[in-house]
């Protein structure tokens, strides 16, 4: 993976999905929720898709006023973790995406280095210094309907690449599009917005 012409084999037009990869908006990208997102995918099969922008903070709620307002107590400090913009869907919901040393039946695996809880318990564990040692959370998720990703890839909407932790739990956001490019081996100034495939 690293490019979107993988996305439909052409000899035998059998979609090929991407789970666990990550999304990288191309500079061309019209709609401006998702200008130069990054997106960890956590579902995509023939019903459609799923995925966490990991790139795009809120800035009008920390992760401890969060707790607060949940009514979950805590004595340590959580500055480091911030609250992520997931995506245009569901956003009074959240989305914990983890690392795996910390599992509950509600969890569910995308890979074998990144897991996804979306419940109270999450955050109560990460509150008592219980929960996973990478994790960042995000209110709202990305979705697609049946064929829609694929069908943005193919108009050079998106590319995909392989996630690393560093990309997915790195704490520089606004680092994150570039470094993602970089990974591709892209250089986005070189690109314009009716580019091929790479």
């Amino acid at each position: 993976m690293g490019d979107g012409s993988d996305v439909i084999d052409p000899i035998n037009a059998e979609a090929i999905y991407l789970p666990g990869q990550i999304l990288v908006a191309m500079p061309g990208m019209n709609d401006p929720r998702f200008e130069r997102s990054v997106i960890y995918m956590c579902a995509h099969n023939h019903e459609g898709a799923m995925g966490i922008v990991i790139n795009r903070a809120i800035d009008s709620i920390t992760f401890p006023e969060m707790l607060e307002q949940m009514g979950i107590k805590t004595s340590q400090s959580f500055d480091a973790i911030r609250v992520l913009l997931g995506g245009p869907v569901e956003q009074a919901r959240g989305f914990v995406l983890h690392s795996p040393d910390y599992l509950q039946e509600a969890s569910m695996m995308v890979d074998v280095n990144v897991a996804l809880t979306a419940n109270i318990d999450i955050l109560r564990a990460i509150a008592e210094g219980e929960g996973p040692r990478n994790c960042l959370l995000a209110l709202g998720y990305s979705g697609w309907g049946p064929g829609q990703l694929d069908a943005e890839i193919l108009q050079n909407g998106w590319l995909s690449l392989s996630a690393d932790d560093d990309l997915v739990f790195g704490k520089d956001l606004d680092a994150k599009w570039e470094r993602a490019m970089a990974k591709i081996g892209i250089d986005p100034a070189m690109l314009s917005d009716n580019a091929g495939h790479a």
